[in-house]
């Protein structure tokens, strides 16, 4: 992942590397991976999260049908 910066506009440098680490999802990550998470919950987690994705596909799928 490369940001430059131009015209030492650091600021705004920094905000782009925080949006692109948003939007590729390591900052969750890496807040997730901060603690111990147990086998169950994690578990747990994932389903949560699967769930959510086919939601999402699913409400997708409609629009594109209605």
């Amino acid at each position: 992942m490369e940001v430059k910066v131009f015209d030492n506009q650091l600021e705004k440098a920094l905000k782009d590397l925080k949006r692109k680490l948003a939007k590729e999802g390591i900052m969750k990550e890496l807040k997730r991976r901060r603690f111990y998470e147990k086998p169950s919950l994690k578990k747990k987690r994932k389903q949560k999260e699967a769930r959510k994705r086919r939601q999402k596909t699913q409400r997708s799928f409609r629009a594109m049908r209605a």
